[in-house]
């Protein structure tokens, strides 16, 4: 049951719990986990950016997801769990999508991620990629909810 878990991460408290979360199966179950960190270009598309800004901000982005993906690694390998990880770029698509696409290739057997818990307004304008993740997902999905949800 659940050899393989998915990790979405993105450096956020809430995905933090999550993550801790999937550690803690993980060594219940002997499973292994994979860490997704997707760095999402859509910000930066439509907002008229130079395109010398934008390869900065991008390098930038692709830099600090790939420091989230070692230090959760770090955590996972310490907790003597089975870790690989992937830095997935989005040109222009909601993180979601690109979860739920690495969920099927893998395969994934259960996919774990932090939510926010965001409600109303606030969801609107925001979205919500765990509802993505969800209504969408091949396999199993444990949301984990921040402190403040």
């Amino acid at each position: 049951m659940y050899q393989s878990i998915l990790v979405p991460i993105d450096g956020s408290e809430t995905a933090q719990l999550g993550l801790r979360e999937a550690i803690g199966l993980a060594r219940r179950l002997s499973s292994r986990i994979r860490l997704v960190h997707v760095v999402s270009e859509r910000p930066w598309l439509y907002s008229g950016t130079a395109p010398e800004v934008f390869e900065e901000i991008l390098t930038h982005l692709r830099s600090s997801g790939e420091t989230i993906l070692h230090e959760a690694k770090v955590a996972v390998r310490a907790a003597g769990v089975e870790v690989d990880h992937r830095l997935i770029e989005a040109p222009g698509d909601r993180a979601g999508e690109f979860i739920v696409s690495e969920a099927r290739d893998w395969p994934a057997q259960l996919i774990v991620c932090g939510t926010h818990g965001r409600r109303g307004l606030r969801r609107l304008l925001m979205g919500s990629d765990a509802e993505y993740i969800v209504s969408h997902s091949p396999v199993p999905v444990l949301l984990v909810r921040g402190r403040a949800a």
